[in-house]
């Protein structure tokens, strides 16, 4: 159980790949928290008598600051919240755009700056930290066109990602982000329902990779943007 006795946070742990990476979470021992926004996601997730679940609103700072203040001594700090929009560049406003950065960007930084201090004042030390892990995806390190405000928004993440591993990594907080293709999940699967689905990766699959980094067992691996494509 490398988890036992181990607090995390899971931002969108309600949704598809957020509820996988609490699953696994569970399983390994560790006392979650899940940040949640959508009520309509509560009625269909199977732990919740599991986990310690906050309404917030992740652009908020004082909210993001009262979960992780209640949290605790975080370990680890998943972030997966964030959104999705596509769009020519001619039709976006600059409205769209910076909600799209507040979305993404923003939410990232105030839950990564929040999970820093929770680490800072747990009195683990330098040999073991913590642990944080960014959701980024495929256009932020291929870029492709008609969604640039998502795809500049996640390579804001990406860069993050990488400048607070440098920061913290003599604090022995290791920070890194994956990078998901279209994962197969159902939502996907009815938008695009012509697609190749056996080549997407699964969300199970995806939240593994993700708690790996976020566990004890990464002794090593920070700064890193890790592809997880599967085969599309």
């Amino acid at each position: 159980m490398p988890f036992s006795n181990r607090v995390c946070v899971v931002t969108g742990g309600t949704g598809a790949l957020g509820s996988a990476v609490v699953r696994d979470l569970l399983e390994m021992g560790a006392t979650v928290h899940v940040t949640w926004q959508n009520a309509r996601e509560l009625d269909r997730l199977d732990f919740k008598k599991h986990v310690t679940l906050h309404e917030a609103d992740l652009g908020d700072e004082a909210a993001v600051a009262a979960v992780y203040a209640k949290a605790g001594p975080v370990y680890a700090s998943i972030h997966v919240a964030g959104g999705f929009a596509m769009g020519p560049v001619a039709e976006i406003s600059q409205a769209d755009f910076e909600a799209m950065m507040r979305l993404n960007a923003g939410t990232c930084f105030l839950c990564c700056r929040e999970a820093v201090k929770a680490m800072r004042s747990s009195g683990r030390g330098p040999d073991d930290g913590g642990r944080i892990v960014n959701v980024i995806a495929r256009p932020a390190l291929e870029p492709a066109g008609g969604m640039l405000a998502y795809s500049t928004s996640k390579a804001a993440v990406a860069s993050l990602t990488q400048c607070l591993a440098k920061e913290v990594n003599a604090e022995g907080i290791l920070v890194n982000a994956v990078a998901p293709s279209i994962m197969d999940t159902p939502a996907n699967r009815a938008a695009m329902p012509d697609a190749d689905h056996a080549g997407w990766p699964k969300v199970e699959e995806v939240a593994r990779t993700m708690v790996w980094l976020a566990s004890p067992a990464n002794v090593l691996t920070s700064g890193t943007l890790i592809p997880v494509y599967g085969r599309a």
